[in-house]
């Protein structure tokens, strides 16, 4: 499929912060803006590095990935069509605190660091949707660190599945609902805090138990009710 050139193409277009622009307006995000293609594994930038702008994903996953004083690597977060990157760093004027990395082929826009400024100043509405962004990835990183502190693993587990769900979830015609997410046994692992053979351990666990299925390397929620309670989630 042939890359959008024009924002008012977007795969992504009602998700993201630029939604509300008039077509004009639109138009000279599309002159101030850099379409990149990134293959798996290919990061866009670095945990270290100096920002100079903030990138908008069109298609495809990104994982930001953190390491630790430890030097242990852990997934922060995982992005999508709609989400911006780099926006943190860039307003605050500090280095990227993480890495972003493409987890399968993306397309992303990069937009440079004073074309951004000189809209946020002059159009209310992105500026106050990139503060709605920058409140929502603090809400999750607030319930993230409540997470690792309150539950134990297998909580923990069952709550990613459930996060998974709302973000990448496609529902079957049975009713159950598929993770449209490729993620390694050992980026699941980071993601809640464990070892890897910790993890393994448990969704087998959540297998027999029925709770969920997996299709080759994908893995279907099929009782979202019984992994809520586990969660201590409301349902």
């Amino acid at each position: 499929m042939k890359t959008p050139t024009k924002c008012e193409q977007c795969p992504s277009k009602g998700d993201g912060v630029f939604c509300e622009l008039e077509e004009m307006e639109l138009g000279e995000l599309d002159k101030h803006k850099v379409i990149n293609k990134y293959k798996k594994g290919q990061t866009l930038f670095v945990q270290g590095n100096h920002p100079f702008g903030i990138y908008c994903v069109s298609t495809g996953n990104i994982k930001v990935t953190k390491v630790g004083a430890d030097g242990k690597e852990s997934i922060v977060r995982i992005c999508q069509g709609g989400d911006i990157l780099g926006h943190r760093s860039l307003f605050t004027e500090e280095q990227y605190t993480a890495t972003a990395t493409a987890m399968e082929e993306c397309e992303v826009c990069f937009i440079d660091k004073k074309f951004i400024l000189k809209l946020i100043s002059e159009k209310p509405s992105v500026s106050l949707s990139v503060i709605n962004k920058l409140s929502k990835d603090m809400g999750s990183a607030e319930t993230k660190l409540s997470s690792f502190h309150q539950k134990n693993v297998r909580e923990r587990l069952a709550e990613l599945l459930l996060v998974l769900r709302r973000t990448h979830g496609t529902k079957m015609e049975d009713g159950k609902v598929k993770l449209d997410i490729k993620l390694t046994r050992e980026e699941m692992a980071t993601m809640i805090g464990t070892a890897n053979e910790t993890l393994i351990r448990f969704i087998s666990e959540f297998k027999e138990e029925g709770l969920i299925e997996q299709s080759g390397k994908t893995l279907i929620i099929a009782k979202e009710k019984e992994l809520s309670e586990w969660a201590n989630l409301p349902y």
